[in-house]
């Protein structure tokens, strides 16, 4: 069962637009930073790398991990 749980990062996708533009107005770059790191969290837009599965071992299954908005703020 691969089941979505839902994120914060899948809330600020959904209300984006309506955010901005109630608020994008009045935000400081370092907000809008911070709103598009978490919004982008464990997508391909922020990098990530591949992994082997390790259930999957002999088949070589690769699953792509993406980084999360932490690693963006480290930078």
């Amino acid at each position: 069962m691969n089941d979505h749980r839902p994120e914060v990062a899948d809330v600020f996708r959904t209300y984006e637009k309506e955010f901005f533009a109630k608020w994008g107005h009045v935000l400081s770059p370092q907000q809008r930073k911070a709103f598009e790191a978490i919004r982008d969290c464990r997508t391909a837009a922020l990098g990530g790398h591949v992994e082997y599965v390790e259930q999957c071992d002999t088949c070589g299954h690769l699953v792509n991990a993406y980084n999360s908005c932490i690693m963006e703020s480290l930078f």
